[in-house]
């Protein structure tokens, strides 16, 4: 080596450098390849993937293929540095070396290569997976010994080295994972997917139709009174009771009478027996479970009681699906007969509107996790039935009560703003 000449050696250096610039980027390219593109590109039948999954699933090895090599290339730089410097300068060159070559391999052997491949793991970690296997083959032996004393080290530290960890996802991270998915998922998909997420974090109480709002067939109305609501309803199921909806007879299909009704040939009895036995289910089933209900039971509307057994409201499977899907409207706002937006920027809102649905429409963040209808929630936050009039703040919303009837908040005027003009204006 002493023989050779400068620019050999130079050249060799270079060499060596760039051999070090590979190994460090070899090695933080294949630690940030995602795992879950890469599982989904090697079955896909993608070479450079199953070649990136066939290395990582021994991280121990691969690490130490790597680390060997880039030990034994910095070291052989660093002991060429310095004869070069010696030969140079003398023997002030064995101090020039260790602070030349320390700067070169900093720079061009770490940081830079390192970056690029946390940067863009796959087009440096693909090509390099063909190389560290033939590496990992070559250099067995050394990697071999040096794992089995790492291992027993690390089982001295109560470190078990065959615990891979768990790479599953739990639901807040899959979450986020969802929302930060970026173009490539679109919004709507975007919606749909923590839609499904969050069905197992929502109960059947939080989307059903109260009692108050149920539209039913009351058996001791007139019939001629049942045959006009019939003729007019836009609604496929409807439950049948006698006088409360708590004494449910069952649920009607319209397609069950609609030869009957088409005729005019309808009568009480037959109404009774076109009915199908009603379908209870407790108020806190959360809706994944209850989607599983419905499709076990070959149901699509449901009873939904509380812990007493009154029946409080009825769920149908298109609620369930709304939750996913969204509304199945082109335009929520527009359609929606409870929200109606004014000029100076507030919205006058039927107050037995649900919270979420309030939320969803306007993207506010009224809180949910207490009562689920607006009026219930200033019930509770004024905890008193309020008179006409009455204001309140609730977080950045104001509102005025316009309206109370049968004990109940009617309607209710709501700013997002807390300026002087709208307090003036209340």
């Amino acid at each position: 080596m002493n023989e050779a000449s400068t620019g050999f050696l130079l050249g060799f250096l270079a060499l060596l450098i760039v051999l070090s610039a590979f190994f460090s980027s070899s090695e933080t390219s294949m630690m940030s390849l995602n795992r879950y593109r890469l599982k989904h590109l090697s079955k896909e039948g993608h070479r450079a993937a199953k070649r990136s999954v066939k290395l990582l699933e021994r991280p121990d090895r691969l690490l130490g293929t790597i680390l060997v090599g880039n030990n034994i290339v910095n070291i052989l730089a660093a002991s060429l540095a310095t004869l070069l410097a010696v030969r140079i300068w003398g023997d002030a060159g064995i101090a020039i070396a260790t602070i030349a070559l320390t700067i070169v391999i900093l720079i061009f052997g770490e940081i830079t290569p390192k970056t690029f491949a946390a940067l863009r793991p796959e087009r440096i970690a693909f090509p390099a997976s063909m190389i560290l296997i033939i590496l990992q083959r070559a250099l067995y032996p050394v990697v071999w010994l040096s794992n089995v004393i790492s291992n027993v080290l690390l089982r001295l530290l109560g470190v078990d080295p065959a615990d891979k960890g768990d790479d599953q996802l739990s639901t807040e991270e899959l979450r986020t994972v969802v929302r930060e998915a970026g173009l490539s998922i679109t919004r709507s998909r975007q919606s749909m997917l923590l839609g499904i997420l969050d069905l197992e974090k929502i109960t059947v109480n939080d989307i059903m139709i109260p009692r108050n709002e149920a539209v039913g067939i009351d058996l001791e109305d007139e019939m001629s009174s049942i045959l006009t609501q019939l003729h007019n309803c836009h609604h496929t199921r409807l439950p049948v009771y006698r006088g409360d909806i708590n004494h449910i007879t069952g649920i009607v299909h319209m397609r069950s009478i609609a030869r009957l009704l088409s005729r005019d040939n309808l009568t009480r009895d037959a109404l009774i027996g076109a009915c199908r036995e009603p379908y209870f289910i407790p108020e806190s089933t959360p809706l994944h479970t209850q989607l599983f209900n419905f499709q076990k039971q070959k149901r699509r509307i449901a009873i939904v009681v509380d812990e007493y057994g009154d029946v409080i409201g009825l769920v149908t499977l298109e609620d369930i699906l709304e939750e996913i899907v969204g509304e199945f409207t082109t335009d929520m706002m527009l359609l929606s007969p409870d929200v109606h937006p004014q000029k100076d920027g507030s919205y006058v809102i039927d107050a037995a509107t649900s919270i979420r649905d309030i939320n969803r429409q306007l993207q506010w963040t009224l809180p949910e996790d207490g009562p689920k209808t607006l009026n219930g929630l200033i019930t509770e936050h004024l905890e008193h039935i309020p008179e006409t009039s009455v204001c309140l703040s609730i977080g950045p919303y104001r509102m005025e009560i316009l309206q109370t009837k049968d004990n109940m908040v009617k309607n209710v005027r709501i700013w997002t703003s807390l300026d002087k003009a709208h307090i003036q204006q209340a």
